[in-house]
């Protein structure tokens, strides 16, 4: 079983990004299903969670019918939230905990410049959106 959860680790907005902590103006999309479950509910979910209940909503599906579609999901690799639009357009970073629960930051704060100092957490970049 695959799984794009990260455990301490933050993740700041893509090289390319020219958006800094901008909120998705488009219901519905990815993004904006993303962060309003990340923002409503900062270290509530894992990434895991957070992809299987997005595709969920976008497929139409019910909540008896999401464990079927985890075990579908991640029988197969998935791109982790470094593919984000969050990490790659709307310039958000993401802070993993030790048990890898999310918390969306604002990327200028002093929380993740404090994360980013801190020799037990892995810190990386989301995915660039041209090579």
């Amino acid at each position: 079983m695959h799984s794009t959860n990260y455990r301490d680790t933050l993740i700041l907005p893509a090289d390319d990004c020219r958006a800094m902590a901008k909120a998705p103006d488009k219901p519905g999309s990815v993004a904006a299903l993303q962060y309003d479950m990340l923002m409503s509910a900062p270290y509530g979910h894992t990434s895991d969670d957070l992809l299987a209940a997005v595709t969920g909503i976008r497929r139409g599906l019910s909540e008896a019918d999401l464990p079927a579609l985890r075990d579908e999901l991640f029988s197969k690799g998935q791109p982790c939230l470094r593919a984000s639009p969050l990490m790659k357009t709307h310039g958000w970073a993401a802070h993993f905990d030790g048990s890898g629960r999310i918390a969306l930051l604002d990327p200028t704060s002093d929380e993740v410049e404090d994360l980013a100092k801190r020799e037990d957490i892995t810190v990386l970049r989301g995915m660039r959106s041209k090579r």
